[in-house]
């Protein structure tokens, strides 16, 4: 038999829900016989499967625990090699400063990823177990292409990843950027458009049926032949800076696929800041290879003041 005890983290989603979590190898069906049969019970009653479950609800699985285990399978921990750059910490959430090279997520089975990062670091500080990760899996809340860098937060908590998405999906929590560009820039603009997506090149170009994108920029520095930006996001869509930028004649500059990929090894585009509705600013320092690649290291001492 496997005691449950329901936390914060698996409270107000479906009994059901919580169960296809738990238990991945079981079918549906099969999880559905169990609750008719009270093989499996909610504070010591019969279930049906569409209870929503609270904080300190008792659910019991009365299985045999090599059954339990074959049906559990095993959360997949994976060891990164990377030390993270943990910029911020609280009881729900994380951040990262992502170094250049890295995936946000996996895109293929081989993949080191900073959700695993994020589950590698959580488990080896104590803050979660294997067996936790069952009911509940932290994740990261925004994306950052492989070749960017920079702030990326992750929910340690369900109200985290809840709070996140709330506030980047009504744009309270404001994303800027830092972003070298070639050409001079000598002003800031405003820039709106419509944008879809070729999955099959994973590229986007302006399409007045896509997805609306808006995006601001002001120039910090510029040596009349490049010049750095600070870009605030007022949407957030795929490529959407680098796109818009390229679209104004200043490409990011190492950016291959909206640049001449040119002047640098990557993209030189750096998630810098991030502002929440509360007063509350965190900020990512800039890598060193942004710094060394325009030969100029001392352009970014006063650059907090500019921005």
């Amino acid at each position: 038999m496997k005691e449950i005890l329901i936390g914060k983290n698996e409270s107000n989603q479906r009994l059901d829900k919580l169960l296809i979590k738990y238990l991945p190898n079981a079918g549906k069906g099969f999880l559905y016989k169990m609750m008719r049969k009270k093989n499996i019970t909610l504070n010591g009653k019969k279930c049906e499967g569409n209870e929503i479950l609270n904080d300190g609800d008792i659910l019991r699985i009365w299985m045999a625990d090599e059954t339990i285990a074959k049906f559990s399978g095993k959360a997949e921990i994976r060891t990164t090699g990377f030390i993270p750059d943990i910029i911020y910490e609280d009881e729900d959430i994380l951040a990262f400063n992502k170094p250049a090279g890295i995936l946000s997520q996996r895109a293929s089975a081989g993949d080191i990823s900073v959700n695993d990062m994020l589950l590698e670091y959580l488990i080896a500080s104590g803050q979660v177990s294997e067996e936790q990760l069952k009911t509940f899996r932290p994740s990261i809340c925004n994306r950052l292409d492989r070749n960017t860098s920079g702030i990326i937060v992750c929910g340690k908590s369900l109200k985290g990843l809840q709070d996140m998405a709330s506030m980047l999906k009504d744009r309270s929590a404001h994303k800027d950027y830092i972003a070298f560009v070639e050409g001079e820039v000598k002003a800031g603009d405003r820039l709106k458009g419509c944008i879809s997506k070729d999955n099959r090149i994973n590229k986007v170009s302006f399409d007045e049926s896509g997805d609306y994108i808006e995006t601001e920029y002001k120039p910090l520095w510029t040596d009349g032949k490049k010049s750095i930006l600070m870009v605030r996001l007022i949407t957030g869509k795929t490529h959407q800076i680098r796109y818009h930028l390229a679209s104004t004649g200043h490409p990011i500059i190492g950016d291959v696929k909206y640049g001449n990929g040119q002047g640098a090894a990557r993209q030189l585009l750096h998630a810098y800041r991030l502002s929440f509705p509360n007063g509350r600013i965190i900020t990512a320092d800039l890598p060193e290879d942004m710094k060394w690649e325009l030969g100029n290291p001392g352009a970014f001492e006063d650059l907090p003041s500019k921005i």
